[in-house]
């Protein structure tokens, strides 16, 4: 693991709330598109109206999809603590 400074740690911080803020925002966007968007349309899976479908189970899966996004491309593991960690 790769030893961080004390700046560059804030600045991955910084970085990892910054994108986590950003993919929050998107799977509301996705939300509202996907439960409220399609709302209009007759379409049924399952005798559900699609737009269930979609806005739960969908922004479910959209959910994990942007985590496991996140955690595997954006997010660094480096240590937080300070020089006294014993």
């Amino acid at each position: 693991m790769k030893i961080f400074s004390d700046a560059e740690k804030f600045s991955l911080i910084k970085r990892e709330a910054f994108f986590t803020a950003l993919a929050l925002v998107g799977l509301i966007i996705f939300w509202l598109c996907a439960g409220f968007g399609i709302a209009d349309f007759d379409l049924k899976f399952l005798h559900l109206p699609l737009w269930i479908w979609l806005g739960v189970f969908g922004t479910w899966f959209f959910a994990i999809f942007i985590s496991f996004f996140l955690s595997k491309k954006l997010f660094k593991n480096f240590d937080l603590g300070g020089d006294n960690d014993e």
